[in-house]
């Protein structure tokens, strides 16, 4: 393992690129009511604001991931950290919808980058003794931008407008990519393009885009020949995946890590639970801007609540896994996911703000109590060789559940508002509309319990035994 002395340096440039992604994600769902409202762009397209981060991190997470490996993740992390500036800076001049989904794109390219070079440079560059404390003050890093982003992102829309919340990065950005340029040092391993799997980075990326589109695109097309060919289209381009990662020396996905049923229940329950809250966190700003009538920033305040539980709970959920092992704390948590769902699914018109804060509390101490156990479950019991895959699939999956918790929440959404309102949109919402939009909310949120509810059957069979010795 590589040390250098300049280690603190390292961790600041890597923890603040950390700090940005995370930031601007958390304050982005605030912001989407006056996004729709500036564009009068539709649930679908407004969706996609967030739906095309999602997915380039989703399907490029595992590129870049190798692309470090093999090249040296020194340039990778700080090319990063200049693309996600840059698309920031577009993002806050975007002139319509499209092109701020495209800024988007850019941004999401720049994060992906970041995300999976950065636990890496950490670990060359701190001895192992103290890695664990070093990695868990990145994990801080992420809390801290999850926390500070609703109530941050709030205050910027009713001060100046949504557009701040873009530029607030670009100026760190800029100034942390030269720093980055100076600080971090050269990987010494680096490899040769041989190995890369570039059909099955392909493939997957085709495979999980078509997915997606065709998730979104059914609420408008049932009767369209378009929601036939998508799926079939990306079933087949998911066989060929399949197909070509069964021959291949090198795989994107290792077969024998998800032959393995404590690997491949974690990867599965992880993104159930991220869908469930994702389906939680895209709706439920449009239920208090639309139907409470909050301002951005008392938004931002109840859309705390998660993120703040997260924190408090995620360390006693940890203290958990080690003592008892992870098969009843994660499911516990995900139990408790289910049925805050279910009561969120329960609001009404005239819920009061601390009542939803509490709803959502529920949420975030269910996510926590969940995803520390689960992820120890996994990397506590895979072999060192396989340590960075086992986290890069873990990421992946949770982006994963994040993009399906968005894209079908939206799909159940959008169809049974339109249903009810005779073909209206969000973007055509008036006080007249409160019923047919409560009843697609509540039907939303009764899917993501479902999903819930499948996820607490599947990491109960993760089976007992998995206690850290």
């Amino acid at each position: 393992m590589q040390q250098t002395e300049n280690q603190w340096p390292i961790f600041i440039v890597v923890a603040t690129g950390v700090f940005m992604s995370t930031l601007d994600s958390s304050m982005l769902n605030v912001a989407l009511p006056s996004i729709m409202n500036d564009f009068q762009s539709s649930l679908h397209r407004t969706e996609w604001v967030v739906m095309i981060y999602l997915l380039t991190i989703t399907v490029s997470l595992l590129f870049w991931g190798h692309l470090g490996d093999l090249l040296g993740r020194k340039g990778i992390y700080s090319i990063g950290m200049l693309l996600f500036a840059c698309g920031s800076f577009l993002c806050g001049i975007a002139a319509g919808i499209h092109l701020l989904i495209f800024s988007r794109l850019a941004q999401a390219v720049g994060a992906a980058m970041m995300m999976s070079s950065g636990p890496a440079i950490i670990k060359e560059n701190f001895p192992v003794e103290i890695l664990g404390r070093q990695l868990g003050m990145i994990g801080m890093s992420v809390s801290l931008g999850l926390m500070t982003g609703p109530a941050l992102g709030g205050f910027l829309i009713d001060t100046y407008s949504w557009r701040a919340i873009f530029f607030v990065t670009v100026p760190i950005g800029f100034i942390f990519f030269i720093l980055a340029s100076i600080i971090l040092p050269k990987s010494e391993h680096a490899h040769s393009l041989e190995k890369f799997d570039t059909v099955g980075n392909t493939t997957w990326a085709i495979a999980i885009t078509l997915s997606l589109v065709a998730i979104t695109a059914s609420a408008s097309a049932w009767s369209n020949p378009t929601f036939f060919i998508l799926p079939a289209l990306s079933i087949l381009v998911f066989y060929l995946f399949i197909k070509h990662e069964a021959a291949f020396q090198n795989p994107l996905l290792p077969y024998a890590l998800f032959k393995r049923r404590f690997f491949s229940v974690a990867i599965i329950t992880s993104l159930l639970s991220f869908a469930v809250l994702f389906a939680a966190t895209i709706l439920t700003p449009f239920y208090l801007d639309r139907i409470l009538g909050l301002s951005a920033s008392r938004m931002g305040l109840v859309m705390m609540a998660i993120p703040v539980t997260v924190i408090v709970v995620a360390p006693i959920a940890g203290h958990m896994s080690d003592s008892i092992g992870s098969r009843i704390p994660a499911t516990l948590g995900l139990l408790i996911s289910s049925i805050s769902l279910f009561l969120l699914a329960r609001l009404t018109p005239d819920a009061t703000p601390f009542s939803v804060a509490a709803r959502l509390a529920a949420l975030g101490c269910g996510q926590a109590m969940f995803l520390s156990p689960n992820s120890a479950s996994v990397l506590a019991h895979v072999k060192n060789k396989y340590t960075g895959v086992s986290a890069g699939l873990l990421a992946t999956a949770r982006n994963l559940g994040m993009l399906l918790g968005v894209a079908l929440s939206g799909l159940v959404f959008s169809y049974l508002f339109g249903k009810y309102t005779g073909g209206l949109d969000m973007k055509d919402f008036g006080m007249q509309h409160i019923e047919p939009f409560m009843k697609a909310l509540h039907a939303s949120y009764y899917t993501a319990a479902a999903i819930g509810f499948c996820g607490v059957i599947i990491s109960w069979l993760r089976g007992p035994g998995l206690k850290r010795k």
